[in-house]
């Protein structure tokens, strides 16, 4: 059991920076995740729980906080990156445009990125922008997961429900759905899993 919990302990988390685009990242040397969502989806908060760090990422009330490239370095074999969210409507279009600029020339062309992690909110019906999303990451052949946030704010019968809903939208277009996590910020739903898949992918590849 000990041996369980050890995989998933992770013994330092290092800011490495923010970049305005992709050509600036740091070396491509090390496998790289991508973290990316609506805006208030709670993309934060979901990177502080599964670093354990409680202010690693900054938690705002207001969307649109995350405006550049984070980089966070794990154990120092492994990168966090947070995009800023999309469809955030308070910015003005040229910035809008400047934002999708970089997030898809960072997800199209960076060399170490092995899954983009796209967070998904459990309490609200499937949203077109999501849906849409997610087709370009798959036109794209741009390899992602699905990862359901704040499920602790409805109950199991409606998380359920909502869930499913969600899947049915995607399955419009896809014949099969990636892999999917079901989580929760507060309570820690999920983390194990996350942690478990990346070390899988990591092994496999380095």
């Amino acid at each position: 059991m000990e041996q369980e919990k050890e995989k998933f302990i992770i013994q330092e988390v290092e800011y490495i920076g923010s970049y305005p685009s992709e050509k600036q990242c740091p070396q491509a040397n090390k496998p790289e995740y991508a973290f990316i969502g609506r805006s208030n989806v709670g993309k934060s908060s979901l990177i502080n729980m599964l670093t354990g760090r409680k202010d690693l990422a900054r938690v705002s009330k207001k969307p649109g906080k995350t405006q550049y490239l984070n980089y966070y370095l794990v154990n120092k074999s492994w990168y966090i990156v947070d995009l800023p969210g999309y469809g955030y409507a308070h910015i003005s279009k040229k910035k809008r445009q400047e934002w999708e600029k970089m997030i898809e020339g960072f997800l199209i062309k960076r060399a170490t990125l092995q899954c983009a992690v796209v967070l998904v909110d459990s309490n609200i019906p499937p949203q077109k922008i999501d849906v849409e999303f997610m087709n370009w990451l798959g036109k794209m052949q741009i390899p992602f997961v699905i990862c359901y946030t704040k499920t602790d704010r409805v109950k199991p019968h409606k998380l359920e429900e909502n869930l499913q809903a969600i899947r049915n939208e995607l399955l419009k277009y896809w014949n099969e759905l990636p892999q999917q996590f079901v989580t929760s910020s507060n309570n820690g739903i999920g983390r194990a899993e996350i942690l478990s898949f990346i070390k899988a992918v990591n092994s496999g590849i380095f």
